[in-house]
């Protein structure tokens, strides 16, 4: 069915703002998640793209909290400004019903819904994968982080390695190795050039032309050794064997609800709390949806008045989505409270639909007043 000319109006007028607070809540908590990333990337001497591309695998992650957020942000800014305006005024006088507004806005939080589906079911976790494997790459290879000439590297701890110079072909020159793991007995290796190398075995320093100085009775005796070659091995100081599990984020949704039975009860409850969040988060759309229109379409049009219900909004979106998030930690201890990640949206949403109606939801939870008895 093809939409009103209004109705296709609304729908522009919400996806615009939507998409403009994504951004801008994507470009601030992207920039705290870069700025973790970009000491990887120095430390270990790798290039802008390949930092640009690490940044790029947390997008899906964050989309997943930023989506439902920015869409409730720019649902009530944009009806709210529509409403400033008078334009829902003149709509109501032309016999726009309420049912007919809240169309373009239902179908706005079901292209968020799906967006947000997408990310966290399977974006996110191929994301993760890609950007766990990667960082797992680029700290096991320790050799690149070494050929930054003139400067002091500290590739591993306990390890500092100075190339003077480096030629087109791969030679080096002026190479300084000191090896500190053992304070009381440092070794530093100096060579005239030498050659790194990725052998089957591992990445290898081969130096050549040099000596190696040993120090032992915490520097009272100093032993020099001069050699014409000499293989150091660099994987020694390489990170630790990948972790043969996946982590909680980098599962696919049958992975999370089908587990390894071998896995401790606590771990399995984990992952199937995490399979109940994911299909559970693209709700708040319907929820934010409700509320925002409510607080827009019902009351008074005074200027106080539209403030208070603004801001009861945004502190009962706020309310539902901590709500949601308190649930993941009890969900663990207990896998049957899951079902409280579905009820806290969509209790939500029906408070949002009973205030739009006219309806107080929380007039059942308060005391009727007391009545006199009459004589």
């Amino acid at each position: 069915m093809k939409l009103p000319r209004l109705s296709l109006y609304l729908l522009g007028q919400l996806i615009a703002p939507t998409a403009l607070f994504t951004f801008l809540l994507t470009a601030v908590i992207w920039l705290s998640q870069a700025l973790r990333l970009l000491d990887l990337v120095i430390n270990r001497g790798q290039s802008a793209p390949t930092f640009l591309y690490l940044t790029f695998l947390v997008l899906p992650s964050l989309m997943v909290i930023i989506l439902p957020i920015a869409f409730f942000a720019g649902t009530l800014f944009a009806l709210n400004r529509l409403n400033g305006d008078s334009e829902l005024v003149v709509m109501s006088a032309a016999g726009y019903s309420r049912a007919q507004l809240s169309v373009p806005v239902l179908i706005a939080a079901a292209i968020v819904m799906a967006l947000t589906y997408l990310c966290g079911l399977y974006l996110m976790p191929a994301g993760q994968r890609m950007l766990n494997d990667k960082v797992f790459d680029i700290r096991a290879d320790i050799g690149a982080a070494l050929l930054n000439e003139g400067e002091f590297n500290t590739p591993a701890l306990g390890l500092t390695v100075f190339i003077r110079s480096l030629d087109s072909d791969g030679s080096i020159h002026g190479v300084l190795v000191h090896d500190s793991r053992d304070p009381k007995h440092p070794i530093t290796y100096l060579a005239e050039s030498g050659q790194l190398a990725q052998t089957p075995s591992g990445a290898r320093l081969i130096m050549v032309d040099g000596t190696v100085e040993a120090s032992s009775a915490n520097g009272g005796q100093l032993s020099v050794l001069k050699f014409q070659r000499y293989v150091f091995d660099l994987d020694q100081f390489a990170s630790p064997t990948r972790a043969a599990e996946r982590q909680t984020s980098e599962r696919y949704l049958d992975e999370l609800f089908w587990p390894n039975p071998k896995l401790p009860r606590k771990v399995r409850n984990a992952y199937i709390a995490e399979g109940h969040n994911r299909l559970s988060q693209p709700l708040y759309c319907l929820s934010f949806a409700m509320i925002a229109l409510a607080a827009i379409l019902r009351g008074k049009r005074a200027r106080g008045a539209n403030a208070m219900r603004l801001t009861m909004a945004i502190a009962a979106a706020v309310a539902i989505r901590i709500a949601g998030y308190g649930v993941q930690g009890i969900a663990v201890r207990d896998p049957a409270l899951c079902i409280l990640f579905y009820l806290i949206p969509l209790l939500g949403a029906l408070f949002g639909l009973m205030s739009l109606n006219g309806i107080d939801p929380l007039a059942y939870f308060r005391k009727p007043a007391p009545t006199e008895a009459m004589p």
